[in-house]
This record gives structure tokens, sequence and C-alpha cells, in this order.
């Protein structure tokens, strides 16, 4: 008698689909994190796995800061009519009048850590009780700390030497009263992993992943594209590149990459040839020092 054994995309979806299963059983109110991206899509396609032909145990929410790609904006919403489900959007800019809150100033001034200000209000308005969001041990050093169940505390701030254990695969969801979890159903993949995946499953992604022409902006190696918030200065070095976006955040602080990759093979050569990670060769506001993503989750940043 034959015995099948998973390849590994079969894995991490097997384990994927089963965290996201814990969340739905073990928290009363929870929400997907979903901004348009690759990451937060693959979450979508997981989610449909996983409870089809049931609705989602669950609304997807949008944290928008009013600087994000268009194409990104556009597909959530292709998407999410496709699909059926409920979508919740938070706007950072409401959040910034009603707060008066203060943004950063130059160029590149970044609306990410004000975007905390309107998650940790969303979570209160609809009393989540947990949040599934897309984020990868690979991305970044301060997701490598985190939990798959990540808790915060009642004011939505994460402390990264506070955290429980997980032993194989069971996942302890108990909060008190005004914690909320961070559940990271894909904390294990990897950039290459997901565009495996993508290929696998014949995902439709933003064209902005694939290689196009922009005017773009040479910043400190960095490729940054002109739009309404990031205007040339005299001193600036433009030109028309064939870019692609390996991740997707604001676009006044993600910078694109000089690629040819136009499909998805080429874009799985360029990963496995590249020897940074995503958001170090592309967001400009994790360079504000060595803590800047450590410091925004410890505040409530997702």
């Amino acid at each position: 008698m034959s015995t099948y054994h998973l390849d590994y995309l079969e894995q991490l979806e097997s384990e994927a689909i089963h965290i996201m299963r814990e969340v739905a059983g073990q928290f009363e109110r929870p929400g997907l994190l979903f901004s348009g991206g690759k990451d937060s899509i693959t979450l979508v396609h997981l989610a449909l796995k996983a409870f089809r032909p049931g609705k989602f145990p669950f609304p997807l929410v949008h944290i928008d800061t009013g600087h994000n790609f268009p194409e990104a904006l556009n597909f959530r919403d292709k998407l999410v009519n496709k699909i059926g489900e409920k979508l919740v959007v938070g706007n950072v800019e409401k959040t910034i009048k009603e707060k008066n809150l203060t943004e950063q100033k130059g160029k590149f001034a970044s609306r990410n850590a004000l975007q905390t200000y309107t998650l940790l209000d969303i979570i209160d308005e609809y009393k989540f009780d947990a949040l599934i969001g897309g984020a990868r041990r690979d991305e970044e050093k301060a997701r490598a700390k985190e939990r798959i169940f990540s808790v915060r505390d009642e004011f939505g701030q994460w402390n990264p030497k506070l955290q429980r254990p997980e032993l194989w695969n069971i996942y302890n969801g108990k909060i008190h009263k005004g914690e909320n979890v961070r559940a990271f159903p894909i904390s294990n993949w990897t950039e290459l992993d997901i565009w495996n995946y993508v290929k696998r499953e014949k995902i439709e992604l933003p064209s902005i992943y694939f290689a196009h022409e922009r005017e773009v902006i040479h910043h400190e190696g960095q490729l940054v594209s002109i739009s309404e918030f990031i205007k040339p200065d005299k001193n600036d070095i433009v030109t028309k590149t064939k870019v692609r976006y390996r991740t997707v955040g604001d676009m006044t602080c993600t910078a694109a990459v000089e690629s040819n990759a136009t499909d998805i093979d080429g874009i799985i050569k360029e990963i496995i040839a590249t020897k940074t990670s995503e958001r170090g060769e592309t967001r400009i506001d994790d360079k504000v020092s060595e803590a800047a993503m450590e410091d925004r989750k410890k505040t409530g940043y997702f």
C-alpha cells in the first residue's frame, strides 16, 4: 500500500488552514487584516479553503492610510466583491483629524506609525479579540521574534519578552478582558514560498507586482515612484525605469526594484538570486533605525 506524503507547500498550507480554524474556534470576534497585497491575498485564498462553502467567520479589515497604491486598492475592492465577504475600512486621514495627530514631515513622510491609532480604534469599535495578519518571519528581524499567536495587552502593546511557548501545533488563545491576539498563519512561509504557492494555486495578484515602466526617483540606492505624494526636487535624478514591487506598503515609503520579470517564473528566478529581504530592499521607513519595526509593534502596529 502506497503512502502519500505532503510536499512542503501542502504542509505550509495545511498549517495555515489549521491556524485559521483555531482562530475561528478560540475567539468570539476575529478579523482578517487585508490590504490588497500578495500576503493578505494569500490569506484570503487560504480562508476560502478553510471555510467554504460557508461564509468567513470574520470580516476583512483594511487600515487605509490614504497613501496606498491605487492598484492595490482597486484589487482589494475587486476581490471583496468577487468573494462576497464583509470589508471593514479604518481611515487614517479621519483619525488624524479627529485626534489632531501630527504627521511626519519631509518627502518620504510615512503614516505607518499613525495607522496604529486607527487600528486600535477599529479593534475597540468592533470589539475584535483577534486579528489575522500576513506577517512572515523572514520579512524583518522584529517579525522573527513574534509567535504565531501574539498577545497584545489592553493598550494594544506588544512585549517581545513576554510571549507564550508554542509547542508543536498547540496555540493558546486565552486572554484577559481588553487584550487581543494577532495571529500569523503564514509566519513560517518565506517570500519564495508565497510566490511558489501563488504559481501553484493560480492566484491573481495586482499588476504592480510585475515589471512595468514608472518614473522613479533615485534615492539612496532605492527607486521611489513619483506620485501625488512624492514630488521630485531639482536635485533628484528622475528616470523612466522598468520596475516591480516586492512588497506593497504606502507610496511614500515603499521603493520598487528594477526588474524585467513580467510573469511569476521570472519573479521566482529573481527572488532565488537576491540576497536582500523584501523589506530590507524596499521599505524606506524600516531604515529610520535598527529597531524601527519593533518600536512600531510595541505600540500596537500589526
